[in-house]
């Protein structure tokens, strides 16, 4: 990621910014952007009081960061019927856990603002390595694939390609190989927007939004 300056989103347990400092240092140190992932890693719906566990966990990545993340994605996607409202409450104004694909989408919500940016499931190394068993020459493939596709079709209107990962997954030397070959890929192209999750919603609200 440093070598062809990508900067990450990193979905983080507010409890998870101080128990491994280290790794949210470097993080930060890089310019990537901490985005909440609930204060512990319970569901949302077993939270006893979700309202304080959004600011518990906003509070924590403010603290150490000197910013206000803006950007959500919940325990395993988790959700209740209450968490965008919540969100957009606390003053986050996009959120990843919608299953969609390669465009943000408006919410409506009770106050502020709220758009869904897309955390596309069928490259996330989990489900397709781990769980799904395919190989990370498999990955690779996928991933190309997958940006061929959204590149040509971006000529004509925006497309997003996001590309969830875990370093307990894609870190393992005898993948990690094959992440490197496949950002190399993707970058080698002309046009291609390295952008955070607060940088598409920039965009986007900019552009494209409209309150629902």
């Amino acid at each position: 990621l440093d070598s062809l300056n990508i900067k990450a989103a990193l979905a983080i347990n507010g409890t998870a910014v101080r128990a491994y400092e280290p790794i949210s240092r470097a993080a930060l140190e890089r310019g990537w952007e901490f985005m909440g992932h609930g204060y512990t890693q319970r569901n949302m719906q077993k939270v006893e009081n979700e309202r304080e566990d959004i600011a518990k966990t906003t509070e924590a990545i403010r603290a150490f960061t000197g910013k206000r993340p803006r950007g959500w994605l919940g325990p395993g996607l988790t959700e209740t019927w209450e968490t965008p409202d919540l969100l957009a409450e606390a003053g986050y104004d996009y959120v990843c856990d919608w299953g969609i694909d390669d465009h943000p989408v408006s919410m409506r919500v009770k106050s502020g603002r709220m758009i869904a940016i897309p955390y596309q499931q069928g490259l996330n190394d989990i489900r397709v390595m781990y769980q799904g068993g395919a190989t990370a020459k498999d990955w690779f493939q996928m991933v190309c694939d997958q940006f061929d596709v959204l590149y040509a079709e971006g000529a004509a209107q925006p497309r997003i390609m996001t590309i969830p990962l875990h370093p307990f997954v894609i870190g393992l030397p005898f993948r990690s190989k094959h992440l490197d070959a496949a950002l190399n890929y993707i970058c080698r192209h002309e046009g291609v927007w390295k952008a955070t999750g607060s940088e598409i919603a920039d965009h986007y609200y900019a552009n494209y939004y409209r309150k629902p």
